[in-house]
């Protein structure tokens, strides 16, 4: 059955569309059943109806297509019940609906299946067979997996808002090729300006068909780049001799034989020569050989589906390295791509880029973090966006809704150009109180503080009002080098910012890597990184890392007293204790050394669960407590905060999220201790009124939020924000919670901070 399962899924995902993809799950499934007919409907967004998209079997009439409302027929009952329905007798169910010209008046067996995504149901798999029996537990298993794997495929199209719902079964195809797409809103505000489409390097899955007319180039690009490749596998070989035995190294034989013009190499020829560049005709070639491969029912040569691969991807990054061309970033330049990077962020010439939209990750990976920083509207998750179609286009960003169109009409630009300017008019606004204090009608401050990774923010920060550096992310020193900084680079870097701020307060947090911050030089395999060897738990590993660090802090606040130092991760007691007495060890030697300073105030950041039921005891043993609340909430609520798949899962304002922070500033006040919080949270307007309301002593947040913080807190009284933390404290669906403070925002007039316009 598995095999079974495997083969078709490699032919769907072979399939050159969507319609394809799904005829040929109807054939082989109906094939592998031995059934009359086999069915797929799919949801139809607009018209909130089943529509008939593909079938082995029935009869259909291709410009008046079967439709199902939803409790309709036994195809509505498996929508409306969301679990399979399996028939002896189809016909004999009261729900029984009869389709006319269709030709199942001769069935009777009956097995629908839900295709089911994030929880909605998107479609339904039937198989009808002429005899009066129902189908055995193996079947109903294979139609479940494949209802199950189709929707993924499934989702990803139906992802994209048509702009017109079609009524042939072509319907699902028109809402693929539409130019309205659906992603996550991940940076508020509106951009409008042009694609610039980045491919991630040597990734065959993301390299599209693209025909080209110069056949010939095409060729001697490729065959430069399987020479280069050949050369680089004799190298290989050569270097690994004399380490491994003799038989070890034929592998690089086949590596060799398989780059030879006689078997990759002709293949990928003949298919530049039908018309594709050479990097789609390399990919499509790959894609055959591993599908082959895992077809075979012997193991031993499945598994060399890896070497295939790797084979692939070598070529591919030589043949990109010959084809690379300086891109060219207009004045307001939209970067699209199925996995935009933050390198690809730092490639735009300042002051060029207007937005980011990306095909995968959430609004709090780490480059919707960095995009929040520079202040550009993103969309995270946007489903299959059509790459080669995108590029050069003009594209609008709606980062509220997480909505992009694509070579809009001019109405529609029109209409976004009319918010955009609001949203500057918002801005000006916002820039008068730059210099007023973040404080409540009733007279309470919150200090506003930056997040920041890098000394040159320090001039935005500041431009923006900010009343020190709440989070100094201490590892993008270390992320930007091929090797560990040294003490004396690092001390460098880290006067340069004290001396910026000064006497303004700056939290430098210790070395805070692994999960998703990983360092070139200090690779770290893992199942689950964000539950592995990560922040205190590398540094205490190699306390060689952590004393270089603190004594370069040290030393770089020598004439700067405003330098705090701040501990990640920290899940255990004895771990602070440990990092303490480093911390005491570092500050002697640089005594005994002559340099002129005192201990700096020390924190901790709660970022675990068993840091927040520890929360006092912490508090005990350091100055200050600062809470995570991007690690806190995944944390808490175990969701991986990167996986699109459980974005709409990860969502701080859960009731258990929000009663973990209040608890961790009742017991910092406890203890007569200043608490804050510095995660993205801290910039979210719905987020702050609450914040405020719990008491937070400070707030620290990337700059381009700061300015709509501020407005926040000088239009609600601390004790309004105290009435309105109660009210959702007794509510449990954080949905609710952000419906509620919405209306709030609006009622005070700051409606224009979450969504377009004012």
């Amino acid at each position: 059955m598995l095999k079974l399962q495997r083969r078709i899924l490699q032919e769907v995902d072979a399939a050159q569309d969507m319609s394809e993809a799904l005829q040929i799950v109807v054939k082989r499934v109906r094939e592998a059943l031995e059934t009359q007919a086999c069915t797929i409907y799919l949801k139809d967004a607009k018209q909130h109806d089943y529509v008939l998209m593909a079938t082995d079997g029935l009869k259909v009439n291709p410009d008046d297509p079967i439709r199902v409302q939803p409790g309709q027929g036994l195809v509505g009952l498996v929508v409306q019940r969301g679990e399979p329905l399996n028939l002896e007798s189809a016909p004999s169910h009261p729900d029984f609906f009869f389709h006319p010209d269709s030709g199942e008046e001769r069935l009777h067996a009956y097995l629908g299946v839900p295709i089911s995504y994030n929880r909605q149901v998107l479609g339904v798999l039937t198989v009808q067979e002429e005899e009066q029996r129902r189908f055995d537990v193996a079947e109903e298993a294979l139609l479940v997996t494949m209802a199950a794997q189709l929707a993924g495929v499934v989702a990803k199209a139906s992802a994209q808002v048509g702009v017109d719902s079609s009524s042939d079964t072509a319907g699902l195809h028109e809402q693929i090729s539409a130019q309205v797409l659906k992603g996550l809103g991940s940076v508020p505000g509106v951009a409008i300006g042009t694609a610039v489409v980045v491919y991630p390097p040597a990734n065959l899955k993301a390299v599209p068909d693209k025909t080209v007319e110069d056949i010939a180039t095409e060729i001697a690009l490729f065959e430069e780049a399987l020479v280069a490749t050949r050369d680089e596998v004799k190298v290989l070989k050569e270097r690994i001799a004399t380490h491994l035995p003799e038989q070890e190294q034929t592998l690089f034989d086949a590596y060799l034989a398989m780059l030879s013009g006689h078997s990759l190499g002709n293949e990928v020829v003949s298919e530049i020569r039908a018309g594709n560049w050479a990097q789609g005709a390399l990919r499509k070639v790959i894609k055959g050989h591993i599908s082959a491969f895992e077809a075979m029912e012997d193991d031993y040569i499945r598994e060399r589906i890896t070497d295939i691969k790797d084979i692939g991807r070598r070529v591919l990054s030589h043949l990109q390295a010959g084809q690379k061309k300086v891109a060219q970033y207009p004045e307001q330049t939209i970067l699209i791509g199925d996995e935009v990077t933050a390198a690809a962020l730092a490639e735009v010439p300042e002051g060029h880029l207007a937005g980011v939209v990306s095909g995968s990750g959430s609004s709090n990976s780490h480059v919707a973090i960095l995009a929040r920083a520079l202040g550009v509207p993103t969309a995270m998750s946007v489903a299959n966006i059509t790459l080669s179609e995108a590029e050069g286009q003009e594209v609008i960003i709606d980062g509220y809704h997480g909505q992009v169109y694509i070579a809009p009409s001019e109405k529609l630009r029109r209409q976004f150009l009319a918010l955009a300017k609001q949203e500057e008019e918002l801005d000006a606004d916002l820039e008068a109180l730059r210099d007023m204090p973040a404080e409540t009608p009733d007279g309470h401050c919150v200090a506003l503080c930056v997040n920041t990774g890098l000394a040159a923010d320090a001039g935005l920060s500041l431009t923006v009002g900010a009343e020190g550096v709440g989070l100094y992310r201490t590892e993008m020193a270390f992320i930007a080098r091929d090797h560990f900084p040294t003490e004396e680079q690092q001390k460098v870097i880290y006067k340069q910012l004290l001396a910026a701020f000064a006497p303004r307060p700056v939290i430098m947090r210790t070395l805070d890597v692994g999960g998703d911050k990983e360092l070139p030089y200090l690779p770290i395999q893992e199942d689950n990184p964000f539950l592995g060897w990560r922040g205190i738990r590398i540094t205490l590993d190699h306390p060689d890392i952590m004393l270089v660090q603190m004594r370069a802090m040290l030393r770089a606040s020598e004439g700067y007293p405003n330098l705090r130092i701040m501990f990640p991760m920290i899940s255990h007691v004895s771990e602070l204790d440990e990092a303490l007495r480093f911390l005491r060890q570092a500050h002697s030697e640089v005594i005994e050394e002559g340099c002129q300073v005192n201990m700096p105030l020390v924190g901790v950041m709660i970022e675990v669960p068993a840091a927040v039921y520890q929360a006092r005891l912490l508090a005990r043993r350091v100055d200050f407590l600062s809470i995570g609340s991007n690690d806190l909430t995944q944390y808490i609520l175990a969701v991986d905060r990167n996986n699109s798949r459980v974005a709409n899962l990860y969502d701080a304002l859960h009731p258990a999220v929000l009663m973990a922070l209040q608890e961790v500033v009742t017991c910092a006040h406890a203890e007569n201790k200043q608490v804050s919080i510095c995660g993205e949270m801290a910039g979210d307007p719905l987020a702050a009124i609450l914040l405020l309301g719990m008491g937070f002593d400070a707030l620290s947040m990337n700059s381009a939020s700061l300015p709509r913080i501020r407005w926040v807190i000088r239009n609600f009284t601390l004790v309004h924000a105290k009435e309105l933390l109660q009210q959702v404290l007794h509510m449990d669906n954080p949905l609710m919670i952000r419906r509620h403070l919405e209306t709030v925002l609006d009622q005070a007039g700051l409606g224009g901070l979450i969504r377009a316009g004012r």
